[in-house]
């Protein structure tokens, strides 16, 4: 029995109205007053369980044209709920009416939904009952306004000259003050005097523009409140404005240590959306790429948790091998960082010739490097002494909170996209997951260092197995088309003019698609109202979530391990701001 008969059965056909998409993800609608009970049964309800909140979005429906036999609503809040027995995912939705909505909180239910409920009431002003503390959480605390409203400019053009004038910048400064009480808590209990750091938003320990705010008896942290949204650049608005097509270089700006890992889960959700099969050559480019930015990824986090760690020279040593990957990627994207090389339907162009040389040297160069640092880094007393049980998570904590990707694995839970939902031809390739036992700082460290070397495995693979044919799919919804006929008829030309400048518009309907980035897992959820650009584009980043489990890795320990903490997590603000 699948899960929406099984819902059915539970709380009856009217309380359960299922929803066709075009990812087959099983989806259904409810109301809010029989939300709930029906989350509460599909986490712990059911025989296999959905034990995770994989995300929680809202969509303003009330431009919408193309609803394809939803009810009516002015907003629809998405709850998205992952089940690792069933390897399955669910989509609930709830149809909300009037200005500002609300739906109860299900925070009792799920400890991650905290930071989500807060950006829903953020950017789409639907207010969660029950809330313990529902606030701004990525725009200032003084915004006008909520933004991924439809009414909300999305272009810097439509609003007036900014001016800061003296008394609102006083203004501003004051609200960002930290005042324990809103948060319920005390500058003193049962004799004790509390102190208040505020450790950033610019300090070299948390990794970007993020700002912790301790609670601290002596060096012990008694609790930590993580403020963030200084990095916050409104891309699941500017998905709304740009078309399929010219979006992609914005996915870079994500994650932007993981390059083309950003446009991997963009792409497949436009190709699923469009009916779009990529060929076998581009596949395995794809794959190529994604694995060298993971690699790359996990050197800029190598050197930079040694360094947060007390140690100075690893972060020269892994920043110049990065610096070898570059030459791969400048050959064959021409950019570095932000490739912008993923194509709807495929990639930009063939690899350049010479491309096999550059590979394999990179291949043959890094596997004895990787073994050094296992040396002086991962062998290191010290090193040990600094992450070894600290902060820690268990394998049940790290799915309430919402954690993937290594952070997970290290928990002792092999569960790797790659391998459970293979997608672009991972399936054909031949490598391990890395796992851990101990869930600490220490083996979220050791899981990233084998996952390089993977990495190595499935790149020297796509090196020796590289099939021929073409790199773009021959299909009118790709991006830009191929261009095999252009200059021989009209008809080619005005069509090939066509897609480049106003991009292809891609048949009304939703989709999500997820993959193992190098921080875990990242997912876009997209929906097209029959346009030349997304209705809705929801970005689920792997590191929102993990930030959000900090106050638990850390409670009862010292300072100094939180910055250990913090560096085995391997965050990024712009994954996590958006």
């Amino acid at each position: 029995m699948n899960i929406i008969q099984e819902l059915q059965n539970t709380f009856g056909e009217a309380a359960v109205a299922p929803q066709a998409t075009k990812d087959d993800i099983p989806t259904f609608w409810t109301t809010k007053e029989r939300l709930p009970e029906i989350l509460r049964f599909l986490k712990s309800g059911t025989q296999s369980p959905y034990p995770m909140l994989y995300d929680l979005s809202a969509i303003d429906e009330r431009v919408r044209g193309n609803r394809q036999d939803q009810p009516a609503s002015d907003f629809t809040l998405v709850y998205h709920l992952l089940s690792f027995e069933r390897n399955q995912d669910v989509r609930v939705k709830v149809a909300l009416a009037g200005e500002h909505p609300s739906i109860p909180s299900i925070t009792p239910l799920w400890k991650s939904a905290d930071w989500y409920e807060c950006e829903i009431w953020d950017m789409f002003g639907i207010r969660a009952e029950g809330h313990p503390h529902l606030r701004r959480i990525l725009m200032p605390p003084d915004w006008k306004g909520h933004p991924l409203r439809k009414e909300h400019p999305a272009r810097r053009t439509e609003l007036g000259k900014f001016r800061l004038a003296d008394d609102r910048e006083v203004k501003e400064e004051d609200a960002m003050r930290f005042r324990p009480e809103d948060w319920g808590l005390s500058p003193r209990q049962d004799g004790t005097d509390f102190m208040f750091l505020n450790l950033g938003p610019h300090h070299t320990g948390t990794h970007g523009v993020l700002r912790i705010i301790l609670e601290l008896d002596g060096e012990r942290i008694e609790n930590a409140i993580l403020d963030i949204g200084f990095h916050h650049r409104a891309q699941e608005k500017t998905a709304e404005r740009q078309t399929w097509h010219t979006y992609i270089p914005y996915t870079d700006r994500i994650d932007y240590l993981a390059g083309v890992l950003n446009e991997f889960p963009y792409v497949l959700a436009v190709e699923k959306l469009a009916g779009i099969e990529v060929p076998d050559r581009a596949k395995v480019i794809r794959v190529m790429l994604a694995e060298l930015f993971r690699i790359a990824n996990h050197l800029v986090w190598y050197g930079t948790f040694a360094a947060d760690l007390g140690q100075l020279s690893p972060v020269f040593f892994t920043f110049n091998d990065r610096e070898r990957f570059y030459t791969i990627i400048e050959a064959v994207c021409g950019f570095r960082m932000h490739p912008g090389w993923f194509r709807i339907g495929g990639v930009a162009a063939d690899l350049p010739r010479g491309w096999e040389k550059l590979v394999r040297d990179f291949l043959d160069y890094m596997p004895a490097r990787l073994r050094e640092y296992d040396r002086i880094v991962m062998q290191n007393r010290i090193v040990k002494a600094r992450t070894q049980g600290v902060g820690a998570l268990t394998r049940d904590q790290a799915i309430e909170w919402g954690v993937t990707g290594p952070n997970l694995r290290a928990c002792g839970f092999e569960w790797d996209f790659r391998k459970k939902r293979p997608y672009s031809g991972y399936d054909q390739f031949e490598f391990d997951i890395p796992t851990a036992t101990h869930g600490d700082s220490y083996d979220r460290a050791a899981v990233r260092v084998e996952e390089m070397r993977q990495s190595l495995r499935i790149v020297e693979q796509c090196l020796k197995n590289m099939p021929a044919g073409n790199t773009k799919a021959d299909h009118p919804l790709a991006t830009p088309p191929r261009k095999d006929r252009t200059m021989l008829d009209i008809e080619t030309l005005i069509d090939h003019f066509l897609n480049v400048s106003w991009g292809p518009v891609v048949p009304a309907g939703e989709a999500a698609f997820g993959i193992e980035a190098a921080k875990g897992n990242m997912s876009y959820y997209l929906i097209s109202d029959g346009s030349t650009q997304s209705y809705r584009a929801r970005i689920r980043t792997p590191s929102f979530p993990h930030l959000q489990a900090v106050p638990e890795m850390t409670r009862g320990l010292n300072i100094s391990d939180l910055i250990a903490i913090l560096g085995s997590i391997d965050f990024i603000m712009g994954d996590v701001d958006r």
